[in-house]
């Protein structure tokens, strides 16, 4: 798994490199901040000012460009490598939000969160296991994980692609109810799950989870 999730990690830098090729920055980082926003809509949630927020593998433009009010935390393992290599993302325009680059599973707090979210992030982590129990391990009593997810829909493909690299970037390959069970089990309720796009192999839903403690 390890020598997967570098090449994953490798892979992703040159996705977001072939991606944002042709965007213009300003006009996709207002695209980006109203994705965002509509996104925290679906959630059903409100965010409350001063809230101890996580954005855990942000990316180089995650929710954390939505979140004025808050007190937001932004965590990703390339980091370094997006201010380096892409146009679309510096720390410096993000006054207020603390970033880290470290793995998820790296990753340490001295404080709990009222929310987490992990947003097109769970998929690409090298330790799955650690990685939610990290997260679970950083939510205050009563606090909400926000997890996007791409969940297969056919379990033969689900094999086939965890034996053959068919999907680079994501180093993982499970359904939505093995998902869904890695939360409960780990004292979360699943709130809601939202179904955000519908594709072939995968749906892409995002689950608004609970710690009922």
């Amino acid at each position: 798994m390890s020598l997967r999730w570098k090449v994953a990690q490798a892979a992703e830098i040159r996705w977001w490199q072939g991606y944002l090729k042709k965007k213009p920055k300003a006009d996709y980082l207002e695209w980006k901040r109203n994705y965002w926003l509509d996104l925290i809509q679906k959630t059903g949630l409100s965010i409350e000012k001063g809230e101890q927020i996580l954005d855990a593998g942000c990316g180089p433009a995650g929710i954390f460009m939505a979140l004025p009010d808050a007190k937001v935390d932004a965590v990703d393992p390339l980091l370094n490598n997006y201010e380096n290599k892409l146009a679309h993302f510096n720390k410096s325009m993000y006054p207020e939000v603390r970033f880290f680059n470290a793995s998820l599973e790296a990753y340490e707090c001295s404080y709990s969160y009222d929310k987490i979210f992990c947003l097109n992030a769970i998929n690409h982590v090298a330790d799955l296991s650690l990685s939610i129990d990290k997260l679970v391990g950083m939510l205050k009593p009563n606090g909400h994980l926000i997890m996007s997810i791409d969940a297969h829909n056919y379990t033969l493909f689900k094999k086939l692609f965890s034996w053959l690299p068919g999907d680079i970037l994501h180093p993982h390959q499970y359904d939505l109810e093995e998902y869904e069970a890695m939360l409960t089990e780990r004292n979360l309720t699943i709130k809601d799950s939202v179904l955000m796009k519908e594709e072939f192999f995968f749906n892409y839903f995002m689950l608004v989870a609970k710690l009922e403690y």
